[in-house]
């Protein structure tokens, strides 16, 4: 049977990671919770110079550049559980096709039930893909990781770009007004059922109505592989070995990473430079923020400072799950019904202020328990009898 990671296993780094990884998910997650996000050409649908200037500084370094961080550090773990029923003896894909089957039916449960915008059902079909490959040397992972992330996402970058020249009308980012009209009818004024319906539409408009299935196998997937792969080379556990190997990848990926970002902000917001903003300049910020992080917690004072972001990070699921709770709660017709009626600035402090809330819950937790009560369930169905 493969063993759970016991608290004296873990590398705080990694759980630090996933703590500052569920912030800025949060931070970005709040733009849709309180507001039509999803339906809007954000460069232009915030009118008030503090929405605008607080979305620029969103969109450069936090949208698009945390969850690829969070899903290498998935990647990485799973890839941890393999490599220790490896040097066990025990077997790794039966149990881990369960952990992954239940990890979707909770994503299932959050998806249609708590908020359209979850990412646990993504994640749960890439590790499924993954441990296919869990048994491939690092480089081998790296390399088809490349291949499938870059042509695939380089051919529709190039189509994009060849659309922005032959028929520039086509890549004008636009508000569809009647979905913005229809979602703050449903979310602020709707009842527990109108919420379900547009949950459920916002859904599979995020989806692409099945082309999700390319998102997973050539964004997500080669994501997790690359964790992998680091997993492998124990990348992260030997950060002071490697500090001059991770100082030239930070500054490196940071500063190619933020200069991308910066596209629709330089260039013009079109289709194209929000494609390669998202595409290429977030996951290399992702790189560099985790390299950053893996560096300052080789001191260890940082370490202990940081630890209650690694106790909020240990129970990555109930944080995550929690965060929507919340703020569906306090947005939507069925709660306090505020949405629409938050500015970005607010909301993000409001994400900010959730969050500190998060941290001492976690710390109070923590007293008690060795894992959150999300995982604790987790666990439980995993390793209950088969």
């Amino acid at each position: 049977m493969i063993l759970p990671t016991q608290e004296k296993e873990r590398i705080i780094s990694i759980d630090v990671m996933r703590g500052f990884a569920l912030l800025g998910i949060f931070v970005v997650n709040m733009l849709f919770f309180h507001g039509p996000y999803i339906y809007v050409n954000p460069y232009d649908w915030y009118q008030t110079p503090s929405d605008q200037e607080t979305y620029k500084w969103i969109d450069i370094f936090v949208q698009g550049s945390v969850y690829p961080l969070f899903a290498m550090l998935f990647g990485y773990g799973l890839a941890m559980q393999f490599m220790k029923s490896e040097a066990k003896g025990t077997s790794f894909s039966r149990l881990a096709v369960r952990r992954l089957l239940i990890l979707l039916g909770i994503g299932c449960i959050h998806a249609f039930l708590i908020w359209s915008g979850d990412i646990l059902i993504t994640y749960a079909l890439a590790g499924l893909c993954l441990i296919v490959l869990m048994k491939l040397k690092p480089l081998w992972l790296i390399i088809i990781a490349a291949v499938l992330y870059l042509i695939p996402n380089g051919l529709l970058t190039g189509l994009v770009y060849l659309m922005t020249k032959v028929a520039p009308e086509e890549s004008v980012l636009y508000t569809a007004i009647q979905k913005v009209e229809e979602s703050a009818v449903a979310y602020s004024q709707g009842s527990w059922f109108d919420v379900f319906g547009q949950r459920l539409a916002d859904w599979f408009y995020m989806q692409g109505y099945g082309l999700n299935v390319v998102l997973i196998l050539c964004t997500i997937l080669p994501l997790l592989m690359i964790g992998s792969a680091a997993a492998k080379l124990r990348l992260i556990e030997r950060a002071r070995e490697l500090k001059l190997f991770w100082i030239i990848t930070v500054i490196v990926t940071m500063a190619a990473g933020t200069a991308i970002k910066w596209l629709p902000f330089n260039k013009g917001d079109d289709l194209f430079t929000m494609t390669v903003q998202d595409t290429f300049g977030g996951p290399l910020q992702a790189i560099a923020y985790g390299g950053f992080l893996a560096l300052i917690c080789t001191i260890p004072i940082v370490g202990k400072l940081l630890s209650p972001i690694a106790k909020a990070g240990r129970m990555s699921m109930t944080i995550y799950l929690m965060q929507s709770i919340l703020a569906t709660t306090i947005f939507y017709g069925y709660g306090f019904g505020l949405y629409g009626k938050v500015d970005i600035a607010t909301g993000t402090w409001m994400a900010i202020g959730i969050y500190v809330i998060q941290i001492i819950f976690a710390e109070i937790w923590f007293t008690k328990f060795k894992q959150g009560p999300v995982e604790l369930l987790w666990r439980k169905l995993t390793y209950s009898k088969i």
